[in-house]
């Protein structure tokens, strides 16, 4: 086995499918029997919608959001909103997230700044749960027929220097690699020896959809008392609540049966009822709960290193943190999709050197980045007079236009960037809207993964220049494209781009694609790049 993947999550789903579109052998190892019921991530951000699109799975992410949409009745399209003879659904209603429980007010936003202006096809696909994430990405690698091993848990591992060999409760797996996309109690980092430092949790918050006998006795939205904070809605039964009297008592005990692989003991409805009534100071009564409830803390740890040898982290694994903003499971798919691809390269033998490397160096500014994130939204939460004092003044500035904009672009992930040589304005970025003179988008020219590089001179100068990439390289050109030219990484990253058709501008090019393409695999001069639409 060419790559072994332990974690049956969106990030290690993500990450198999990467690799096997890249044509590894993989296979997942999950501890769990069954997919998990407990409440999680409400919602994806743009890159992460972005991502699905790449692969062609958006539209069953816009499926996802009409049938959210119905649930949350508050949010329900109307008829009227339907476009005329059918096509793209219109867009649909603006999903701002908060901070700190603030939420932001999409009428104050301004939707014409050039970073959101620019990421828009996927606004009819981003209100997707985490479970449903989780189904969708089950069918996408089971269409590419990769096994999904349940009931077998990582006991032992050993990096023979050549490969790891793993020690499962299925009997001994020899893989070239392992990649422990296994949560933030993660047993692939612990036998790795990984260091996790960070700041240790303060807070204890529950997750629950329910059935409650009095819910008139809640306020809809985020409530704040001396006690700590509840949230009830947006959808019937749905509550948060955030107590900041410190962490779970059983932690120390917790911590150590999970590292044992026992399943830690489930969030009851009693424990929900209690902590709720707490904090919202009213006699609510819960009478079941819907799917499994959670109980998370504001611990925030970043592992020191990503790999170490043959043997990579992703995902939570990779960094924990308060759930504040929604940016752990987007997180945890850009490292899936950035990882997958250089793996997968250095699993098919052309991988430029150092490529791996870059890995953990594009990712860990953004997992830091997160984490504080998260950490300022708990300093604006407490309960005390100082937090109150300062959450007032966030609220001021997140009721101002630009405050809200800033906010909006930042939660949504528009403005994420990799730094990478060069000075065009994409270079770096996400790759943005790109509409074809066929009407057509450049992603939909990208479903089966590789690099696309787009070709807008009249003579077809830059595809002609890289058809030496052309295994890993697909060509779309078009005459009125702008920038003139484009190349995207598979994660969606651009690699280079260019206004202008000059000497300069072709030796940009080439270096990108030795940069992250290695060498090239046949001859410069080889045969032409047909019209846009059409991808060699």
């Amino acid at each position: 086995m060419d790559v072994t993947v332990v974690g049956a999550g969106p990030v290690g789903l993500v990450l198999a499918a990467e690799l096997a579109l890249c044509g590894a052998r993989v296979q997942i190892l999950e501890r769990l029997a069954e997919p998990s019921e407990a409440m999680k991530a409400g919602a994806i951000n743009v890159p992460t919608a972005e991502a699905l699109d790449r692969r062609g799975l958006l539209p069953a992410a816009e499926q996802v959001q009409r049938e959210m949409l119905e649930r949350v009745g508050s949010f329900a399209r109307t008829a009227d909103d339907q476009p005329p003879g059918g096509g793209r659904p219109a867009p649909g209603p603006r999903f701002t997230g908060h901070f700190a429980g603030m939420v932001l007010d999409a009428d104050l936003v301004d939707w014409s700044d050039p970073d959101l202006a620019a990421h828009t096809a996927v606004d009819g696909g981003k209100l997707v749960p985490q479970r449903e994430l989780e189904e969708l990405l089950a069918g996408h690698v089971a269409r590419l027929g990769l096994p999904v091993c349940r009931g077998v848990e990582v006991t032992a591992l050993e990096d023979t220097g050549d490969g790891v060999l793993v020690g499962t409760t299925a009997g001994p797996v020899r893989t070239g690699w392992l990649v422990g996309c296994d949560g933030g109690r993660s047993t692939v980092r612990r036998l790795a020896g990984i260091d996790f430092p960070g700041t240790g949790p303060e807070l204890t918050g529950h997750l629950a959809v329910a059935d409650i006998a009095d819910a008139s006795m809640l306020a809809d939205g985020w409530v704040w008392s001396a006690r700590g904070a509840y949230r009830y809605g947006p959808q019937p039964g749905r509550v948060v609540t955030v107590e900041f009297d410190g962490p779970p008592a059983d932690l120390p005990h917790a911590r150590l049966r999970s590292r044992g692989g026992t399943p830690l003991a489930p969030v009851t409805l009693d424990d929900v009822q209690t902590s709720l009534r707490r904090v919202s100071g009213t006699d609510v009564t819960l009478t079941a709960l819907h799917g499994a409830a959670t109980r998370w803390t504001d611990n925030a740890r970043q592992a020191a290193t990503y790999g170490a040898g043959r043997v990579l982290l992703a995902g939570d694994a990779a960094h924990v943190h308060s759930p504040f903003g929604g940016q752990g499971l987007n997180l945890g798919v850009g490292d899936a999709m950035n990882l997958g691809w250089k793996l997968g390269a250095v699993v098919a033998g052309w991988a430029p050197e150092g490529l791996l490397d870059t890995y953990d160096a594009e990712r860990r500014p953004l997992g830091a980045w997160v984490l504080d994130w998260t950490r300022a939204q708990i300093g604006v939460m407490r309960g005390d007079a100082k937090s109150a004092a300062l959450r007032e003044v966030v609220a001021d500035l997140l009721s101002t236009r630009e405050g809200a904009t800033y906010a909006v672009k930042k939660i949504s992930g528009v403005t994420q960037r990799v730094d990478l040589p060069g000075d065009h304005p994409l270079i770096g970025r996400y790759v943005p809207d790109l509409r074809l003179g066929d009407g057509s988008r450049l992603v939909d020219h990208g479903h089966g993964g590789g690099f696309l590089l787009l070709d807008g001179t009249p003579d077809g100068t830059f595809a002609r220049r890289a058809s030496a990439w052309a295994g890993r390289v697909s060509f779309v050109r078009d005459d009125h494209a702008t920038p003139t030219g484009v190349l995207v990484r598979p994660d969606g990253v651009v690699a280079w781009a260019s206004d202008t058709t000059d000497l300069t501008a072709v030796t940009g090019l080439e270096a990108a694609l030795h940069r992250w393409t290695g060498a090239p695999t046949g001859s410069p001069e080889g045969e032409a790049v047909g019209p846009v639409g059409q991808v060699g």
